[in-house]
């Protein structure tokens, strides 16, 4: 499925096994093309076309709001087509006119008036009922500076964001039958359904969701619901005519929906073979039809769980192409010389997924208020302390060894290419005499002069006389993150760092608290990884409501207990900033903060990785989509890509 077909504002905390970057290397035979032959006959016959993409994974459902996994948004890039398309952190439109804006009028911020009782979006971002003290802010205001504390009687204003949709003329679903806007409708009504997965959080927030007419769709947010990724509101239209007679519940279940769903994008699924393969044809239907497209009369997604296999079936001509799910970081070195020696043509790309060295600023233990002799010690409560450990990681050395150079160290919790990227943050390039000055500085003794053995504490606030600086370092037990704990316990030690690695199952690592290290906030550091599917920053990653507490039931993506009243302020600021506002300074100054603060030390942005025969074309990975095949249909081989 291509592009933003419905927004996910979930936080996916990313629990799969890292893949080895040192796996087995596997037999290399020399390419074959495998390009159809034409026999000659009396009558011309014509050359069906195939193409083979091959999965790590068989893809689970292949229902859009079922849990998917990486094979199934995959595969579903075949089957529909947008609605939006991300390319460099920039909505394109698919199946829709125009990409909707507030400086075109297709969406639009108006005041509109509400009473005691109206649903409303309160400061905090909550859906209530506005009634005698609620706090919310009126028409004009951004920030809790201008907000206001509702009488109970009177008729205020607050801003309502409505955003049009207008989509293609003559869209249709693979069967014939049309795509108008009342699937999308029907789709909203689906995602709204308590037995359908995902977030509620958008469909919370939307007063109306309607067609006006067969093209066109109106979004209406709730007032006071300043929605910067308003233009994404789109729900991605589902086959009414086909699923409308099955209840929200049986649509994860029956095959019309999970096995062979209707699309309208370039390829029609017609068998599925458990274990083996996914064959489609040709949607005959599809809106860009006309542009000769797709490329292939036939399309087959073989699986194949074992990486080193798949990598001998690119090789031998059974896979034209390698998706992402294969799980090839390990193999990127080999790769590489495949490149080299025409057998293989590698394709790398950063995603919007950070590596993270959480630090136990704030542990579970200390919500009881601290104390000196039952608690851990207060090892970062002064920031200077985490700007030393994060001066003392040689996070460069991982991204050029363990990932080969192809990633990058990002200073914030944006990436560097982001367009809201602040540049001017502060910055912790790999300097040990520095973090050793720092350390020194806070009370953290080398008191015997070897830089190989644990600093030990002397003045050092919260933390009892004669500590030594040894940390308990959890994680998971991949691969590379084995890979990247043995440098980082390296560079740490010389600035008098101990690390104790704690390495655990997933499974066990991210258990819900008060039991799992990572959301019980039971550890000194913490490495883990973090995405979400949105363009728009994440600084709520960081703010204190998002604290894994008993309170929450241990749910937040907070777990170093940071907080800090001006940071979530800049924060909130931030999201209520649309692109109208100036500059976007309220993101600007939250990633100001937040390096400043560290309240969790970013490691390096994690990769994705394909691979296709050599004399492919059509196939790119950008950084900011989460469909690595995404142009499934524009993908070519042979003599067509010759320049």
């Amino acid at each position: 499925m291509s592009g933003n077909h419905y927004r996910i504002l979930t936080v996916l905390l990313i629990l799969g096994v890292l893949a080895c970057a040192c796996a087995p290397t596997p037999v290399v035979t020399p390419f074959v093309p495998n390009t159809p032959t034409v026999t000659p006959l009396a009558t011309a016959t014509p050359v069906v076309r195939s193409l083979r993409v091959c999965l790590g994974e068989e893809p689970n459902t292949l229902y859009p709001y079922g849990n998917l996994n990486a094979a199934a948004r995959s595969v579903l890039s075949a089957i529909y087509d947008g609605p939006m398309d991300v390319v460099d952190y920039t909505y394109e439109p698919i199946i829709l006119e125009k990409i909707p804006s507030l400086e075109d009028g297709d969406a639009q911020v108006s005041p509109v008036s509400v009473t005691a009782g109206t649903e409303v979006i309160d400061t905090t971002g909550n859906v209530v009922l506005l009634s005698t003290g609620t706090r919310v802010r009126p028409s004009g205001c951004r920030s809790d500076d201008c907000a206001i504390a509702y009488d109970g009687s009177n008729t205020i204003q607050m801003d309502q964001l409505v955003v049009t949709f207008t989509m293609l003329e003559g869209l249709m679903w693979s069967d014939g039958a049309p795509l108008t806007a009342s699937d999308s409708i029907y789709s909203f009504t689906l995602a709204s359904q308590d037995a359908t997965p995902g977030s509620k959080f958008l469909i919370d927030r939307t007063q109306i969701y309607e067609a006006a007419d067969e093209q066109t769709i109106q979004w209406w947010g709730k007032p006071g619901f300043i929605d910067p990724d308003y233009y994404t509101n789109f729900w991605m239209p589902l086959p009414e005519h086909a699923w409308g007679e099955f209840p929200a519940e049986e649509l994860l279940r029956v095959d019309v929906s999970t096995r062979l769903p209707l699309g309208w994008g370039p390829y029609i699924i017609d068998e599925w073979e458990p274990g083996q393969q996914l064959h489609f044809v040709k949607n005959l239907n599809y809106f860009r039809s006309e542009s000769s497209l797709p490329r292939f009369d036939e399309l087959t997604f073989l699986i194949f769980p074992n990486a080193d296999a798949a990598l001998s079936a690119l090789v031998d001509g059974t896979c034209d192409v390698l998706d992402p799910s294969t799980r090839l970081d390990g193999h990127v070195g080999l790769l590489q010389q495949m490149r080299l020696d025409n057998q293989a043509d590698l394709l790398t790309a950063q995603t919007m997924t950070i590596e993270w060295l959480g630090m136990g600023i704030t542990p579970a233990s200390y919500d009881d208020n601290f104390d000196a002799e039952e608690d851990r010690p207060d090892f970062f409560g002064d920031k200077r302390t985490r700007q030393a450990i994060a001066l003392c990681l040689d996070r460069q050395q991982v991204v050029d060894t363990v990932l080969f150079g192809l990633s990058v160290v990002p200073d914030t919790y944006l990436p560097p290419d982001h367009p809201l990227h602040n540049a001017n943050v502060q910055t912790y390039e790999y300097n040990p005499a520095s973090g050793n000055e720092i350390l020194q500085d806070v009370g953290w003794i080398d008191k015997d002069n070897n830089p190989s053995t644990p600093r030990q504490a002397v003045g050092v606030t919260n933390v009892p006389a004669d500590t030594p600086l040894i940390l308990n370092y959890h994680t998971t037990s991949a691969t590379q993150r084995h890979q990247v704990a043995e440098i980082f316990t390296q560079s740490l030690s010389e600035c008098g760092i101990g690390l104790n690695v704690v390495y655990s199952p997933a499974a066990d690592f991210y258990t819900q608290g008060p039991t799992g290290p990572l959301f019980g906030r039971q550890f000194d550091l913490a490495e883990y990884a973090i995405g979400v599917n949105s363009l728009e920053p994440q600084c709520s990653w960081f703010i204190s409501s998002q604290i894994p507490t008993a309170e929450n039931r241990w749910v937040g993506t907070n777990v170093s207990g940071y907080s800090n009243l001006v940071y979530d302020a800049a924060c909130a600021k931030a999201l209520q900033t649309v692109s109208t506002d100036p500059e976007y300074a309220f993101h600007q100054e939250a990633q100001a903060i937040f390096a400043a603060d560290l309240p969790s030390i970013p490691l390096y942005l994690r990769l994705k990785v394909a691979a296709t025969r050599p004399d492919f074309c059509g196939f790119t990975l950008d950084p900011s989509s989460s469909s690595p095949l995404a142009d499934i249909e524009t993908f070519d081989y042979g003599q067509s890509c010759e320049p």
